[in-house]
């Protein structure tokens, strides 16, 4: 099927023909938290189908959005990630979820996809970078069946999938409730696990660290 266009010069018109179809902004989304195996996609995006997400990553591709890589042993797997340019949509996507925040609630939004690391994504890239300065560590957490990391770098904070690649600060384990109320600071790290609402390996300091950073 031929690529559609608006075809205009204007570089918004351009820029909506590479990212402007359905689910093409959520594929960038996911790449934002880390190079993602075509299954991985098919998991977090179900109701895309197998055929239209295979469009979809062809089209980011040929656009020089996405690309395509293979995993060093011993995953040896191919990847998808995100090019340079396709990570400057960063602050788009930051700023589309701020936007999609103030917006009503439809009765049709299932309120089971909500994911806590889509959270942390949002969260460490709006993070103030007075809160990681001179700050070089990684926090893992597992809320219910999601796994995922956040790497605070100098001033830099990112949220990736996955366990963390490098021994973290802390592990934390909660429900979904729980890293709400850690990252929204309406609950202390020193009162959650108190309270026993989460479980740690590490000391508290290093997860109050990591509330900080992702508390807006």
């Amino acid at each position: 099927m031929p690529k559609r266009t608006y075809g205009q010069m204007c570089s918004i018109a351009r820029a909506l023909d590479a990212v402007g179809e359905r689910w093409s902004l959520l594929i960038v989304r996911e790449l934002l938290l880390g190079p993602k195996r075509f299954k991985d996609l098919l998991t977090v995006l179900p109701a895309m189908g197998t055929n239209r997400l295979g469009e979809r990553l062809k089209q980011l591709e040929a656009d020089g959005v996405v690309a395509k890589q293979t995993l060093p042993p011993p995953a040896g797997v191919p990847v998808y990630v995100l090019t340079e340019l396709g990570e400057r949509l960063r602050p788009v996507i930051t700023h589309l979820a701020l936007f999609g925040m103030d917006l009503p609630l439809d009765e049709r939004i299932d309120r089971d996809t909500a994911r806590a690391e889509l959270i942390a994504l949002l969260r460490a890239d709006l993070s103030r970078p007075a809160a990681s300065t001179g700050v070089h560590e990684a926090y893992q957490f597992q809320v219910g069946h999601e796994v995922f990391h956040v790497v605070a770098d100098d001033g830099v904070v990112r949220a990736r999938s996955g366990p963390s690649p490098t021994p973290p600060a802390v592990s934390a384990s909660c429900d979904f409730e729980t890293f709400f109320g850690l990252v929204s600071g309406r609950l202390s790290a020193s009162r959650a696990v108190k309270e026993g609402r989460v479980e740690i390996e590490g000391p508290v300091p290093a997860l109050t660290r990591a509330t900080r950073v992702l508390v807006p």
